[in-house]
């Protein structure tokens, strides 16, 4: 069933306990029972759980979105050949096919050059020619054919801006031990195979032999400091299956892909010079940021030294239109899709009224407004839901705690129903917060 039909099915569920419970005069309001915890993609990791660790049991319940699909069992098998203690594996198949498709999209083009790369990105993932493995899409690149790689996440192509047409997201739960209860994880599609693009892309370039001149070189700018450094695992471990697949095919124009680490330290500021360095070091295209507030802020920066950001984790809507010279591609999905998803689950569980709190970069901001939009869209009264935003400061912390704190107070004396909570590392606060406060969280 499509999130729209589900979210028309929910919407009237929703009214119709507003009819019965809404408190017509003379009828006492119902008892408080607590509040549903949700989650999304920034905190819906394992990762994330052990920022609980003196306190067992407290995520117990909490629930929520993030990009994901069922990946295979030989994708995670290799995928644990890499790393035999991973963690999560949220985001490591999109980091994994962004590494792949700019390796063919190279490939295609024939030279190292990122315009000419950035040029061919969206054909690798539109063509003619289905392939599903890195040694069958590089070989039909070499005999100058389209492919249509279709990846570890990558179904369906990319939209004219770069971005997956469809999406698949996880219903993630955590169980009592503040670990994602697996078995109670479900898969929700939305988005529309027809919104990718049919843009021929251009004839591929020459396809010669060994070209030391033209070796495919790319940097990292993934979170291995700051509060998403929990995401780091998963992520580098994709682009590190990629890079040796890639390699055990005979690389790219000849020659082995290089890779140089790179920090985006969760924090646009500190990323500027990774950007810079990657820059100097010859880099042609950058795998990265892991948050979509430090890839908007370093973007231009980008775009000024040439060179394509592919990032596997941005997820703001504000992304889509994003002024980018054709420098800028993801393979994750846009939070418009996300905010239906999420929507969707949280009206499952017939909330009257919601709070949701969100860290005020464009990744919280935008996917709050989004979430809202949806749930208004299914019929609940915009003055049922309440927006919060708390800034934050240096690697992408909390910036004023007794702003949060405020927060905190305000949607403890509201006792909502629900409380969505968008965030990273720093949202974890945020929960404690309320937990601490007394607000009564339902399993």
């Amino acid at each position: 069933m499509r999130i729209s039909r589900l979210i028309a099915l929910f919407a009237g569920l929703t009214v119709a306990i507003s009819a019965c419970a809404g408190g017509s005069e003379g009828t006492p309001e119902r008892a408080y029972s607590g509040t549903y915890i949700y989650g999304s993609d920034g905190n819906l990791q394992n990762g994330f759980g052990a920022q609980f660790k003196d306190d067992p049991g407290m995520l117990e319940g909490m629930k929520g979105t993030a990009p994901a699909v069922q990946l295979s069992s030989d994708f995670r098998a290799r995928l644990a050949a890499i790393d035999p203690n991973l963690n999560d594996v949220i985001f490591a198949g999109e980091t994994y096919d962004a590494v792949v498709v700019v390796s063919i999209a190279a490939q295609l083009a024939g030279t190292n050059d990122p315009r000419a790369i950035a040029r061919q990105i969206n054909g690798v993932t539109t063509g003619a020619n289905v392939c599903t493995t890195v040694a069958e899409c590089l070989g039909h690149a070499r005999a100058g054919r389209d492919p249509a790689y279709r990846g570890a996440t990558l179904r369906h192509g990319f939209t004219q801006v770069g971005e997956p047409s469809t999406a698949s997201y996880g219903v993630f739960h955590f169980g009592p031990n503040n670990r994602l209860d697996n078995g109670k994880t479900e898969f929700l599609n939305t988005g529309n195979d027809k919104a990718a693009t049919t843009e021929a892309p251009p004839p591929a370039g020459p396809q010669g032999g060994k070209n030391n001149q033209h070796q495919l070189v790319l940097g990292g700018l993934l979170p291995i400091e700051g509060g998403l450094s929990f995401a780091y695992p998963p992520m580098i471990a994709g682009a590190r299956l990629a890079l040796k697949e890639v390699n055990d095919a005979g690389g790219v124009l000849g020659n082995p892909v290089v890779w140089k680490d790179g920090n985006d330290f969760t924090d646009p500021k500190k990323a500027l010079a990774t950007v810079a360095k990657h820059k100097a070091d010859g880099v042609n295209v950058i795998i990265g940021a892991s948050g979509s507030g430090i890839s908007l802020g370093v973007l231009p920066e980008v775009i000024k030294g040439g060179m394509i950001m592919f990032s596997p984790s941005n997820t703001a809507a504000a992304l889509t239109n994003v002024d980018d010279s054709g420098l800028y591609f993801r393979s994750a999905p846009s939070d418009i899709l996300q905010a239906r998803a999420l929507a969707d689950v949280m009206l499952r569980d017939g909330l009257r009224r919601i709070s949701i709190v969100a860290r005020g970069d464009a990744y919280g901001e935008g996917l709050m407004n989004g979430v809202k939009k949806e749930l208004a869209a299914a019929g609940m009264s915009e003055s049922d839901i309440a927006t919060f935003r708390y800034d934050v400061g240096e690697n992408g912390l909390i910036g004023k705690p007794a702003q949060v704190r405020d927060i905190i107070s305000q949607i403890t004396s509201a006792q909502p129903d629900g409380v969505l909570v968008i965030g990273f590392e720093e949202s974890a606060e945020v929960i404690k917060g309320m937990w601490k406060s007394g607000l009564k969280f339902r399993r």
